[in-house]
């Protein structure tokens, strides 16, 4: 007779259809877990509002898990009335440049900032709160996990653990008050409080901690002395058709690039490279994929190069992983601050495994920067670093024109899904 699994219950805002980057790291541990035996219970939203729909996503959700729903209310339903395309990028995390909003910009960033603390879908917590206190005591549940962002999400698990004997696991894909758009928001002093003082409530109650990266994990030191785990996010083994490379010199970024990360340093060496290299003109493709912000198509016209620019917008994550594969360079860019370090964007990982060559940009001492170089899997670069840049774009278009460019990675097993997994239950089992 098999032994009974080990039931978690995970509560997720993030779930198929939902599509983009927040929505896998739960799909995929819930995909493994009972292979490790683990039985997962996904506590989701009934009528969510995601700024990205991907179904393809729910062909993936395993058989084994038992999903529950649950009504949620969320201002941007209302919001949307008077702009829909304004909240439906704020919801997403595209927030334009502070220099360049408008006054209803700022007036919604000032709610969303002010008014609903810590995010949108704080209006969720009671009800689920009331819902899953039942369904655990019914279930014999001693063990949740609560994956933010939305942080309010942890506010569930807050008040769960102050009502039930249960170990409570809170899971930070992001940082909570040091994520790069919360300087964004326009924040009273009252409301900066409430987010800092709510974060340390959390931090302090929780009987464990998962971040995803080692600077996160740094900073968090400083709040709690709660164990703090890092388990990385990672790539799954997806089977797709061959693909053949792109004939154009394709430069390809997937995923959402807001405002903050518009390269500048990027588009001046591909300028300089177009003036420098005759070739470059007809071989050149600048393929971006996903949400991009105004500013970023703006710089781009700006520098000239609206006329490589091959705009595919959102596919889905199938597509995307199509794309990585046939794509010549790929590119992975993050803001230029201190604040964002810690972020380790998730498409990282897919990047690793799809044997083209990535070039990183971001702030010194990025965590995947440290990643990156480990695994042989590209090369990083500092805003400042233009000359440098500059000479790796133009030598992997050489060795594009000779029919060799690709990349050799090393050391990848550790960053699969499945291995990461197993971390986690190891992690849950203790």
């Amino acid at each position: 007779m098999e032994p009974e699994k080990k039931k978690i219950l995970i509560i997720t805002y993030y779930w198929p259809p939902a599509g983009g980057p927040g929505v896998q790291r739960w799909l995929k541990f819930v995909k493994y877990l009972p292979e490790f035996g683990v039985q997962p219970i996904i506590y989701v939203p009934e009528n969510p509002t995601y700024p990205i729909v991907d179904h393809d996503l729910e062909k993936e959700v395993s058989d084994s898990a038992i999903i529950l729903r649950n009504k949620i209310f969320e201002p941007y339903q209302l919001a949307s009335f008077f702009s829909k395309n304004k909240t439906k990028k704020i919801s997403s995390g595209i927030i334009p440049n502070s220099k360049k909003q408008s006054l209803l910009d700022k007036v919604f960033l000032w709610i969303r900032g002010n008014l609903f603390i810590p995010d949108a879908r704080v209006f969720w917590v009671k009800p689920s709160v009331l819902y899953l206190e039942k369904y655990i005591k019914e279930h014999n549940i001693d063990t949740i996990i609560t994956s933010g962002p939305p942080h309010s999400l942890h506010l569930i698990g807050l008040d769960l653990k102050k009502r039930l004997d249960v170990k409570w696991f809170a899971d930070f894909r992001d940082p909570w008050t040091t994520i790069g758009y919360h300087k964004s928001l326009r924040l009273s002093s009252y409301a900066a409080a409430k987010h800092k003082r709510l974060e340390k409530e959390v931090m302090q109650t929780a009987d464990e901690i998962i971040v995803t990266s080692k600077t996160t994990k740094s900073e968090f030191q400083a709040i709690s002395v709660k164990p703090i785990t890092v388990i990385t996010n990672g790539y799954d083994v997806v089977s797709i058709p061959a693909q053949e490379l792109d004939s154009k010199f394709s430069l390809a970024h997937i995923g959402s690039f807001l405002s903050e990360r518009n390269p500048q340093v990027l588009w001046t060496a591909i300028q300089e490279l177009l003036v420098e290299i005759p070739s470059f003109k007809s071989d050149l493709e600048i393929k971006l994929i996903g949400a991009i912000s105004q500013e970023v198509l703006t710089s781009l016209s700006e520098n000239k190069l609206d006329t490589y620019l091959n705009n595919l917008g959102y596919v889905s994550h199938l597509e995307a992983i199509a794309h990585q594969k046939k794509s010549q360079v790929l590119l992975l860019i993050e803001i230029d601050s201190e604040d964002t370090k810690s972020i380790i964007p998730g498409k990282l990982f897919e990047y690793m495994v799809s044997n083209r060559p990535i070039i990183a940009i971001g702030p010194k001492g990025s965590d995947f920067a440290d990643i990156i170089t480990q695994t042989n899997t590209g090369l990083f670069f500092e805003y400042t670093e233009k000359e440098r840049l500059k000479k790796v774009i133009f030598d992997y278009y050489k060795l594009y024109l000779e029919g060799q460019l690709n990349a050799n990675g090393v050391g990848l097993a550790q960053y699969s899904r499945k291995n990461l997994t197993k971390q986690l239950v190891q992690l849950l089992n203790k």
